[in-house]
């Protein structure tokens, strides 16, 4: 117990730490996703693909990943294979958090 008093004494010593800032956030700032349509099978519902690409910091190799999410679609315009861009918004259902906001290109 001793020991753990006095690293505490130590740390409080030294003063506040000057680390990295937290990141500014803005509330209620809309977030948005580009993705490729997998499915489009239920009534005002799109599943939309994220892909990501980044370096590997040890090995520098390119690492693939992707995500799905559902988007909400009112008029069920988007088709499988139509590059779109989705906006955040609120809860629509259980797993529906994101609007279909422009279709950016046909599937040919």
């Amino acid at each position: 117990m001793q020991e753990r008093e006095r690293k505490v004494a130590k740390r409080e010593a030294e003063g506040p730490k000057q680390g990295t800032p937290p990141a500014e956030r803005e509330p209620g700032r809309v977030q948005v996703r580009q993705g490729i349509v997998t499915s489009a099978t239920g009534d005002k519902t799109i599943i939309v693909r994220i892909d990501a690409q980044k370096r590997h910091r040890k090995y520098k190799k390119i690492v693939r990943s992707s995500s799905k999410l559902q988007a909400h679609d009112e008029s069920n315009e988007a088709g499988v294979g139509d590059v779109v861009r989705v906006n955040s918004s609120r809860p629509l259902s259980k797993t529906k958090r994101w609007r279909l906001a422009e279709i950016v290109e046909r599937a040919k």
